[in-house]
């Protein structure tokens, strides 16, 4: 099926194609190498003005830099969901272009103190890059279909920090005719830093240029009537977005990666220099080297990492690949050569960019048009937060640590088998950074892992060899986009009350507004219906307890393919009276069968589809049972040490995994187990139904099933 973009025109060949985003990507890649030669050239320009505090005025530009991510971050965010994008982006530009001409222009005439003038004017472009940037990345995903917009990250990821290189070689050209100028004619006379702040302000200008012309189309909600809905105000959008940035579990996850990943890159970025030059005896030219891999790396794990594991989850391999940047990180900090360093560096860099796109793509898919503008400014902020912190933070630790050996040892080095470390701090702060890179990317797979119970090394190995079935639900090289819907199941003994439950749920939802399909086991299909009557006639009452299992399988299997899937394909949300858990608290408990054995084969025929959330409902078997009039069928009429059996296969299941399972008390009233359902249910859904939902839903129409 070929995509057919708002604007008009199919799309054919790769992404670039895309007229529209092809232009944004050219005004991305412009004022991104206008950012980092700004950058390059100021540094050099505020230790020329600085004089004997050359350095710590270069630290001025850093701070001036990231200073307006600590002020605006919220509110960069919220304008971007509110007004429109095209504009916020030619505004940005304009601003930044007359910023930086008014540096060489002021350094001319004098009108302002040059050092002072030179930090209010980066402050001010920052501030207007900080605008620009949720802009852009919010527009994106209204740009490209789905299923390129991983590889439209990529390219915009590339064009941000792909041209941090390019700008230092083009700095260095403009330094050359620079020289060559003044050379020909005094008339001609200039320094490198004001040519190069002039080329700076061209850049800005073509990228406005080429956003003015550029449509970007926004899918707002849409209220009765078919009106748009009212806009909120800005302190309420910022508010807003709080709110949602702590509900949404995946962007939990990503918040809580992004931090590791940028406290340990700002601890390679604070202490690199230090460290190469003085510890490794690599002068400037080793930490040349050492930035060139940063960034090699990161523009192959943008690029190679994704292709290597295409089959691999995205949301586990987002949280996996800040894990596991910790492991050349500590290894930097126990080998202290520069060429291992220099490689190490790069595998780093890797994991970087295969987080970074990552976290990107699934932001993209899964935050509504109406908050990603918010989303995306939250992260930009946080990373640059993070990133100021431990550059400002790290040097000083590191002086600290080393100072407390010194005292400790009564020597500049420590000597641990055959390795000498020189200035022992810095190592420390690398191997602590390593333990928080580790810490936080476990706790962000644990927040996002979307395939619980699937072994991680047998995942890993199925996308390295690319045999992943694509094909079945939540195996796919990218689930966010497969499975767009819900799937929650009602889980419990006899008599706990799933069906009660499982209809109020479907109701509730529906009153949100949210398509719902409310489904069963065993028996949704047409094949179910006779397996049903199989499985639960009396006159079978003895059968095997594998063919059971067999059975029970063969029913989910048509019932997933049939119902389930199709549903979360097309985002409806699926409520499910039974599902996997009964197999393996029946047939795996109850009748005492291998429950590993029994859910393989359930993950078979499922294809190892998972519940987003599992409701046990949490019954003594005695009082289940008595709640039936009688014995109905053959499980209900299984003695009372067999349904305690199952009860324990219940809660063993939620106890090993307390995230993905809700374990109520069915003791309690219908209605009071109903609110708590809902409550818990909340948090997962697409859009989070506000706490006064339920005051309002009279005005809804319900759907019976």
């Amino acid at each position: 099926m070929n995509f057919r973009s708002p604007l008009g025109g199919e799309r054919r060949g790769g992404v670039l194609s895309i007229r529209p985003f092809r232009r944004l990507w050219i005004a991305l890649s412009l004022s991104s190498l206008g950012d980092w030669l700004s950058l390059l050239a100021l540094s050099i320009l505020a230790s020329d003005l600085g004089g004997r505090s050359g350095l710590y005025a270069v630290s001025g530009v850093w701070l001036t830099s990231l200073l307006p991510a600590l002020l605006f971050g919220p509110l960069a965010g919220a304008i971007a969901d509110r007004f429109d994008r095209r504009t916020i982006m030619i505004v940005g530009d304009v601003i930044r272009a007359v910023l930086y001409l008014s540096i060489p222009v002021n350094l001319s005439l004098g009108v302002v103190d040059k050092l002072t003038w030179l930090y209010v004017a980066q402050f001010l472009a920052s501030c207007a890059s900080l605008f620009w940037t949720p802009a852009k990345d919010a527009s994106v995903p209204n740009l490209v279909p789905p299923d390129r917009l991983e590889q439209a990250n990529q390219l915009s990821l590339f064009a941000t920090y792909g041209t941090a290189p390019v700008a230092g070689l083009l700095f260095a050209m403009l330094s050359l005719v620079s020289r060559g100028l003044g050379s020909v004619s005094h008339y001609f006379s200039t320094n490198p830093v004001d040519l190069a702040l002039y080329f700076n302000v061209l850049t800005f200008v073509v990228s406005a240029v080429t956003i003015v012309s550029l449509q970007i189309p926004r899918y707002r909600a849409v209220g009765e009537g078919g009106e748009s809905s009212a806009e909120p105000s800005v302190a309420r959008s910022i508010w807003e977005g709080w709110r949602f940035l702590g509900r949404n579990q995946i962007v939990r996850g990503i918040i809580i990666g992004m931090t590791g990943a940028f406290a340990a890159g700002g601890v390679v970025v604070g202490l690199g220099p230090s460290y190469v030059k003085n510890v490794l005896q690599g002068g400037g030219a080793g930490w040349g080297v050492v930035w060139a891999a940063i960034f090699l790396g990161l523009a192959a794990g943008m690029f190679l990492g994704l292709r290597i594991l295409r089959g691999f989850s995205r949301h586990r391999l987002f949280g996996l690949s800040i894990a596991f940047a910790a492991v050349p990180l500590a290894l930097t900090a126990l080998i202290p050569n520069l060429v291992i360093v220099a490689i190490l560096t790069l595998i780093l860099g890797a994991c970087a960019g295969v987080a970074y796109v990552t976290g990107y793509t699934i932001v993209g898919l899964e935050v509504d048009d109406d908050t990603r503008g918010r989303t995306f400014a939250f992260l930009q902020s946080g990373i640059r937060v993070v990133l100021f912190a431990v550059i400002a933070i790290s040097p000083s630790l590191a002086a600290a640590l080393s100072a407390l050996v010194r005292a400790a040892t009564g020597g500049q080095t420590l000597r641990i088998a055959n390795v000498s470390y020189n200035n022992v701090g810095y190592n420390l702060v690398l191997l602590l950074a390593a333990i928080v890179a580790v810490a936080l990317g476990r706790a962000a797979y644990r927040q996002m892992d979307n395939r619980r119970g699937m072994p991680l090394l047998g995942d890993l190995a199925a996308a390295f060899r690319g045999d992943t079935p694509a094909s079945l639900p939540g195996t796919g090289p990218d689930t966010a986009h497969e499975r767009r819907g819900l799937l929650l199941a009602l889980e419990g003994g006899e008599g706990a009350g799933k069906s009660t439950q499982a209809r109020l749920l479907a109701i509730w939802l529906r009153d949100q507004g949210f398509d719902v399909v409310a489904t069963h086991e065993p028996g949704a299909t047409k094949v179910g219906m006779r397996l049903r009557a199989l499985l639960l006639d009396n006159t079978h009452a003895g059968l095997a307890p594998r063919a059971e299992t067999l059975m029970y399988a063969a029913d989910r299997a048509e019932h997933v393919a049939a119902v389930i899937a199709p549903a979360l394909e097309r985002g409806a949300i699926v409520v499910t009276d039974r599902y996997v858990d009964s197999s393996l608290a029946y047939q795996g408990a109850g009748r005492q069968l291998p429950v590993s054995e029994v859910a393989e084969l359930n993950k078979w025929a499922t294809g190892d589809l998972l519940p987003d959330l599992t409701i046990v409902l949490d019954l003594p078997p005695t009082e289940g049972l008595s709640r039936r009039a009688r014995s109905g069928d053959r499980l209900e009429a299984e003695p009372v040490e067999f349904h305690r059996r199952v009860r324990g296969g219940f809660l063993d299941r939620a106890k090993a995994d307390p995230d993905r399972y809700l374990v109520l008390d069915a003791t309690r009233e219908p209605g009071d187990l109903s609110r708590e359902i809902q409550s818990s249910v909340r948090d997962l859904l697409p859009d989070p139904v506000p706490m006064t939902a339920e005051e309002t839903t009279g005005s809804f129409p319900a759907v019976l099933e």
